[in-house]
């Protein structure tokens, strides 16, 4: 913001003399904080009055998009062409086959990227946007229905639409009432209202999500199974229950997991001893070359199965306040996996 526009804005608050005036410069942190207050009202009651318009044109508008065959095709210019952007993402992500289209672009070509079983959102604060209502007679030849979001419902788009959004606000909170501030803030929510009503019909669940999110710590989260981590084969401590504690300690250093499983003779998991059963034993001044290890084993242990979600073993360990769980299968111990595994694997 520049010294004109700052001393316009006092003006709009204050009275025009000198002094005010001199209140109202890039150095007073209040005249600063009071700016950015203002802008956070007043785009704030811009969201709240969505609120009323949620109703049967808002219904009829997402039972457009659960009926289409094909894609929905977000268009809009300029900040509306940003905003669309960002919905048309958010719907993607979230189950509905979705992509932008640059209505100035599409004039020269790209309306072919258009076809039928396809479902338009046009966004234009005015409802006046040429290259948009360019595109109208088009779009209306390949019967492909429009939902509009303006903020003038008595305009060309507005009255051209299948469906008619208002997304109308009563200013803007750029103090000359020019910049689009209140107005895409207003499209961006209601755009969102729409991906996750969509989601919610679907019945979008969490696994689906991840499927478009594979690559972030979302996606790990929510897709990465034990069987990816454990540490199985040649790598599993384990030892006979007839084994010495001294056999079990040179067990957990060969394998350097802090543990290790025990097992019957039917080599079914009868337990565990970790650095902590370690510990406790020492204290008790245990000969470890004499001491069975099922004298001082622990026998009870938390076991999970390969095929759960690294998350979910990662809440059993926070849960339970330890740093490993056994894997098994049909009770026999098939890995081990660690906290550690978690951590590199980006799950915590």
């Amino acid at each position: 913001m520049n010294t004109d526009n700052a001393e316009y804005l006092c003006q709009l608050e204050r009275s025009n003399s000198m002094e005010s005036r001199l209140d109202c410069g890039p150095d007073n942190t209040e005249y600063l904080c009071q700016l950015g207050l203002k802008v956070i009202e007043i785009e704030t009651q811009a969201v709240a009055g969505l609120s009323a318009r949620i109703g049967e044109t808002y219904a009829n508008a997402c039972r457009l998009l659960l009926a289409c065959k094909g894609r929905v095709i977000i268009i809009g210019m300029g900040k509306s062409g940003h905003i669309g952007r960002k919905i048309a993402s958010t719907l993607a992500s979230t189950g509905t086959a979705s992509y932008f289209v640059h209505p100035a672009e599409a004039s020269h070509g790209d309306i072919g990227m258009l076809t039928p079983g396809d479902v338009v959102i046009a966004i234009s604060n005015s409802g006046e946007t040429a290259e948009i209502l360019t595109l109208l007679p088009i779009i209306k030849l390949l019967d492909i229905p429009i939902i509009a979001m303006t903020g003038k419902p008595k305009s060309t788009l507005a009255d051209y639409a299948t469906v008619h959004l208002n997304i109308s606000v009563d200013k803007e909170a750029c103090p000359l009432g020019l910049a689009p501030t209140s107005s895409t803030t207003a499209a961006l929510v209601m755009g969102d209202a729409i991906a996750i009503t969509l989601l919610g019909a679907r019945g979008f669940k969490a696994n689906d999500f991840a499927r478009f999110h594979p690559g972030g710590s979302l996606g790990r989260r929510l897709l990465l199974r034990i069987e990816g981590l454990m540490h199985a084969g040649n790598q599993l401590p384990c030892i006979s229950e007839d084994c010495l504690l001294s056999e079990a300690l040179v067990e957990m250093t060969r394998k350097s997991l802090g543990m290790t499983t025990i097992v019957d003779k039917e080599e079914k998991l009868c337990g565990i001893f970790t650095d902590g059963d370690l510990r406790r034993t020492l204290d008790q001044n245990v000969d470890i070359h004499n001491t069975p290890i099922k004298k001082v084993m622990t026998k009870k242990c938390r076991t999970i199965s390969k095929d759960i979600l690294a998350a979910e073993a990662l809440k059993i360990m926070e849960q339970h306040k330890i740093t490993s769980l056994v894997v098994i299968e049909n009770k026999i111990p098939i890995g081990v996996v660690h906290m550690h595994d978690l951590l590199r694997a980006g799950i915590c």
